[in-house]
């Protein structure tokens, strides 16, 4: 039976361990934190559990969501609430995009989004010609024109990556709006009507998923999975790979490494120096995530969180410290139950994008004081929250900028 060592117990690593198992490996889980799961974590505000990290999946791809079945775990979608965008001085609906760019400028008219030379400029349509790669904004400016991607792809990407759409490679990240970028017309095929939604989500919380794929590696002989167990070395043996770690050197035939790029490249520069070099130029974001608990019949709480909106995302020219506020107890049903159960209405807000590291270096109560200061200047919120919690997600997001498929 052959032996494999997994390092990083994020939940790429967990499902690597996973699949090894079932082929009829031994496996050695190595995580050099407390805890494994990754960026999949769960927080508690104000005796709610809450995800204080990725909060949904993309449904299109199978991979998580059959996995989460496979565990037991029951699927649920986002509500019927909807998008908002804070720009131009108030909330403004979001119009139907891919990501970003309109799909319907009669729409995008209304929205009031743009200004009339915006609106001039996304008119009078330009079609691009894409070459191999480039980036997101590229494609949608020619298109749209510079406004469009300053105020409708760079909150949307700024949500998911916490990129600059001028860096993000259309092909890695929105490979349909090559596809489509330079056609005559912008449209989206219509969906089926049995399509299934866009993002789907774990009843309870994502972090449940971590917690289970965990639960079942305990269960499997054969299987360890060690926490505290700092990887500082690997090299090539006749029979495979010598991991030294923390406390000693683990031997297996087959290795996984399951980390980020920075430390996955440090680890494999001597036994593979060419996918070193080409990890090294993968950067990443930090971001932080401000959660926060509020009466629910504080005066005007109800009022000033609109319940048909799931929350707001913020371009990055109208200046504020927030990218984004997620109405959690308006998106999802499970977080908007556990809160009623303590008179509470539960939303989180999202600081960060790449190159904004300094903005992030201060201390939790900036971040809070930070994110209550932007909620009130959008919805006119002025409530205390009962309860506040700060996650940094320090080097957090990778960013698939121009020739990243290349790269990988």
């Amino acid at each position: 039976m052959q032996r494999a060592v997994v390092v990083g117990g994020g939940v790429a690593g967990l499902a690597a361990a996973r699949d090894l198992a079932d082929a009829g490996c031994d496996v050695l889980l190595l995580e050099a934190t407390d805890r494994a799961g990754g960026k999949l974590r769960r927080g508690e505000v104000a005796g709610v559990t809450v995800d204080v990290g990725a909060e949904a999946m993309i449904h299109r791809r199978p991979e998580g969501v059959d996995l989460a079945r496979e565990l037991g775990l029951p699927i649920v979608h986002p509500t019927g609430a909807t998008s908002r965008v804070w720009t131009r001085g108030a909330l403004r609906r979001l119009p139907r995009t891919l990501m970003g760019a309109p799909l319907d400028l009669e729409e995008l008219e209304e929205t009031g989004i743009l200004g009339e030379e915006g609106m001039v400029r996304a008119r009078h349509q330009l079609l691009p010609q894409p070459d191999d790669d480039a980036s997101v904004g590229e494609l949608v400016a020619t298109r749209f024109g510079d406004e469009v991607v300053d105020r409708l792809v760079e909150p949307l990407l700024g949500g998911v990556y916490a990129g600059q759409a001028r860096h993000i490679s259309a092909t890695a990240a929105v490979p349909q709006l090559v596809d489509l970028i330079a056609r005559p017309e912008f449209v989206l095929p219509p969906a089926p009507a049995d399509a299934a939604p866009v993002f789907a989500g774990v009843d309870g919380g994502m972090w449940r998923l971590a917690e289970a794929l965990e639960a079942d590696l305990h269960g499997r002989p054969g299987v360890e999975v060690r926490h505290g167990a700092t990887v500082t070395a690997i090299r090539r043996t006749n029979g495979g790979f010598a991991v030294g770690t923390s406390d000693g050197e683990e031997t297996a035939e087959l290795l996984v490494v399951a980390t980020p790029a920075p430390p996955a490249a440090r680890l494999l520069s001597d036994v593979a120096p060419a996918a070193a070099d080409e990890l090294l130029q993968v950067c990443y974001a930090s971001v932080a995530l401000v959660t926060l608990a509020f009466r629910a019949d504080d005066g005007g709480v109800r009022e000033a969180l609109d319940v048909g909106a799931s929350g707001f995302l913020v371009p990055p020219v109208d200046g504020r410290q927030v990218k984004a506020s997620t109405f959690s107890f308006a998106k999802w049903a499970w977080v908007r139950a556990a809160g009623e159960e303590q008179g509470l209405l539960v939303l989180r807000t999202s600081l960060g994008r790449f190159g904004e590291q300094a903005t992030l270096q201060v201390p939790d109560d900036q971040l809070v004081q930070a994110s209550l200061a932007d909620l009130a200047a959008a919805t006119g919120l002025t409530a205390t929250p009962v309860d506040a919690v700060v996650q940094r997600w320090g080097g957090g997001l990778p960013q698939y900028w121009v020739g990243h498929l290349d790269r990988v």
